[in-house]
C-alpha cells in the first residue's frame, strides 16, 4: 500500500511495508515510537518539492479546498506505474481521496486506521525524510501559515462586509440615542424655557441654544447668530422675555449642558460615520449604492449576513427582505403577501404612486438582484451596470405614470362619472326649505267647507229605500244589456268599451247604496245620542 502526505515542503509518498499492520489500528503508534521502528514500518518511495511559497500556498489551498492541484497530478502520475496503480492509495482527507479517484483511477483509502497512520508519519517525519532538517520544516510551517491566513483574509468575501454591517447597525443606534437624549433634553429645559421647543425644533440646533444661552434670562444679551437664523433669533428672545417657565438652579442648567455636550458630540460622529458608510458603500457595492442608495443598500447587506450571500438571493426575495413577519402573517393567514420590505424606502420607490408601487418594487428588485451580483462576482470596481438600471427604472416609472394618466383621460372622455374630492367647508346649516309645512287655509274656506259637509249629511240621512228614479236606472241597464246580446255584429272593439261602462255603472249603484245605508246606520247613532 502507498501512503500520500502533505508537508510544507512538498508531497512525499511512503511505501507501507506491512499492510497487516493496519488491521490493528490501536497499536500502530508503538511501530513509531522510535526511528528505527518508524523505518522498518513506511519507508520513502518519492518526495515532490516545492520551488517557492506561491506554489506551496496554491497546492495547500487546493488541498484545503479537496481539489487536485496540477503539481499533485503531475506527482502522482510521475512516480506511480503501472504496477503502483493496482495498489491502494491511502490519503488523509477523504474529500481529496475521491477527487484523485475520479482523476486518476486509483484505488484510495481513507479511514480510521489511515489517520492513526498519518499520526505516525507525522510524529517521525524528520526521520523519514532525509535531507529536511527539523529547523528547516519549522521556518517553511510558519512561512506557509502566514501566507495562507494573508490569502484568506485578502479574499475572503465575509470580511469586507463587516464594516458595513457594523457601521450601518451603529448608525441605527446612534439615531436611537440622539432621539432619547434630545427629548431628555427638551423636557428637561422646557421647565424653565418651555416656548423654546415650539421656536426651534431641530434637536442639534436646540441642544446648541441651551449650551451657549444657559439661562433664559441672558437671552437677550446672548449672540445665537451662529447657531440660529435671524428670524428664529428674534422670535426666541421675544419668547424669553414673557416666558412661562419656572426658575432653575445652576447645578440644573450645568448638568443640561452636559447633555447637551453629549448631544452634539454624537450628532458630529453620526456625520462621520455615515459618510465613511458611503464611502465604503461606494468602494465595496457601487451598483447597487447608485441605485438604491447607501442606507437602504447597506441594511439589505446587513440583512442577508454579506455581499456573497445576498447575491445568492434571488429577486423576489430581495424584493420582500426585512417583511419576513408580515410574509410568514399573510401565509398561516391565507391572505395577499407584502409587496415590498427595505427595498420601500429606496427614492425610486418612493416617488412613484400608490397604485404602481407594487410594480416598481419589483423592478427594482429585478434591476438590484443584477447589481448585487456585479458587485459581488464582478471585476469592475465602476458603477456603469447601477447608472444604466437605474435609467431603466426611471424609464419603467414614468411609463407607468403617462399610462395612469392616459387611463384617467380615456374614462373621462367616454363620460364614466369620476369621484370628486370632497371639501368641507365650514359647519353645515339647517336647511329650512326641506321642511314639509302643512298649507294653512282662511277661516271663510274652512266655514264654506264646513257648510258642505253639513249638506251631505242631510242628504245621507235620507232612507236608503229604492226610489222610482233608481228603479228606473235598474230598467236601462236590463236593456243595455239586452241590447248588447242582440248587437252580436258590432266591432270586438264597441263591445269591450260598452262592457267596461256598464261594468263602472254597475259598481257605482252598489257602492252608492252601501254607502248610503251606512251613513243612515251612522245617523240613527247621532240622533239616539242626542
Amino acid at each position: 500500500m502507498l501512503v500520500l502526505f502533505e508537508t510544507p515542503a512538498g508531497y512525499a509518498l511512503f511505501k507501507l511495508l506491512d499492510d497487516g499492520k493496519l488491521k490493528k489500528p490501536d497499536d500502530l503508534y508503538k511501530d513509531f515510537e522510535t526511528a528505527d521502528q518508524a523505518n522498518k514500518t513506511v519507508k520513502l518511495k518519492a518526495f515532490g518539492k516545492f520551488e517557492n511559497t506561491t506554489d506551496a500556498l496554491s497546492a495547500v489551498t487546493a488541498l484545503v479546498e479537496g481539489k487536485v492541484s496540477k503539481n499533485l497530478k503531475k506527482f502522482l502520475g510521475d512516480e506511480l506505474n503501472a504496477k503502483d496503480l493496482k495498489d491502494q492509495l491511502a490519503v488523509g482527507d477523504a474529500k481529496l481521496g475521491s477527487a484523485i479517484a475520479k482523476k486518476l483511477g486509483i484505488k484510495v483509502v481513507s479511514d480510521a486506521a489511515v489517520n492513526e497512520l498519518m499520526r505516525g508519519i507525522r510524529y517521525q517525519l524528520s526521520s523519514l525524510i532525509s535531507g529536511l532538517p527539523e529547523q528547516d520544516m519549522n521556518a517553511m510551517v510558519l512561512g506557509l501559515s502566514h501566507s495562507l491566513s494573508r490569502y484568506k483574509l485578502k479574499f475572503s468575501p465575509d470580511k469586507v462586509d463587516t464594516m458595513i454591517i457594523q457601521a450601518i447597525a451603529l448608525l441605527d443606534d446612534l439615531d436611537k440615542e440622539l432621539n432619547t437624549y434630545a427629548m431628555r433634553v427638551k423636557e428637561w429645559y422646557g421647565w424653565h424655557f418651555p416656548e423654546m421647543g415650539k421656536i426651534v425644533v431641530d434637536n442639534l440646533a436646540y441642544a446648541r441654544t441651551v449650551k451657549v444661552m444657559g439661562f433664559r434670562s441672558k437671552a437677550e444679551e446672548t449672540d445665537l447668530s451662529e447657531v440660529l437664523p435671524e428670524e428664529l433669533e428674534k422670535e426666541l428672545k421675544e419668547a424669553a422675555k414673557v416666558s412661562m417657565g419656572t426658575e432653575i438652579s445652576d447645578e440644573d442648567i450645568e448638568n443640561i449642558t452636559y447633555l447637551c455636550d453629549q448631544i452634539i458630540s454624537i450628532s458630529e460622529y453620526r456625520t462621520q460615520l455615515y459618510d465613511y458608510l458611503k464611502n465604503r458603500m461606494m468602494a465595496i457595492a457601487p451598483n447597487l449604492t447608485c441605485l438604491v442608495g447607501e442606507l437602504v443598500g447597506a441594511r439589505l447587506i446587513a440583512h442577508a449576513g454579506s455581499l456573497l450571500n445576498l447575491a445568492k438571493q434571488p429577486a423576489s426575495t430581495v424584493q420582500i427582505l426585512g417583511a419576513e413577519k408580515a410574509l410568514f402573517r399573510a401565509l398561516k393567514s391565507k391572505h395577499d403577501t407584502p409587496k415590498y420590505g427595505l427595498i420601500y424606502h429606496a427614492s425610486l420607490v418612493g416617488q412613484a404612486g400608490p397604485k404602481i408601487k407594487g410594480k416598481i418594487a419589483r423592478t427594482v428588485a429585478t434591476k438590484a438582484a443584477l447589481s448585487i451580483r456585479c458587485d459581488a462576482l464582478g471585476d469592475t470596481e465602476t458603477p456603469n451596470i447601477g447608472i444604466e438600471q437605474r435609467a431603466k427604472v426611471e424609464a419603467r416609472l414614468r411609463q407607468l405614470e403617462g399610462k395612469a394618466v392616459r387611463a384617467a383621460i380615456g374614462s373621462a372622455a367616454k363620460g364614466k362619472p369620476s369621484q370628486k374630492k370632497y371639501e368641507f367647508n365650514g359647519a353645515p346649516s339647517y336647511n329650512a326649505a326641506s321642511d314639509a309645512v302643512v298649507p294653512t287655509t282662511p277661516a271663510s274656506e274652512k266655514s264654506k267647507k264646513r257648510k258642505a259637509e253639513d249638506s251631505d249629511e242631510e242628504e245621507d240621512a235620507t232612507p236608503a229605500t229604492p226610489t222610482p228614479e233608481v228603479k228606473k236606472e235598474k230598467k236601462s241597464k236590463k236593456s243595455k244589456k239586452t241590447e248588447e246580446a242582440d248587437g252580436a255584429s258590432d266591432t270586438p272593439d264597441k263591445k269591450k268599451k260598452k262592457r267596461k261602462v256598464s261594468e263602472e255603472a254597475e259598481v257605482n249603484g252598489v257602492n252608492g247604496e252601501v254607502n248610503g245605508e251606512e251613513k243612515t246606520k251612522k245617523n240613527k247613532k247621532k240622533s239616539k245620542k242626542d
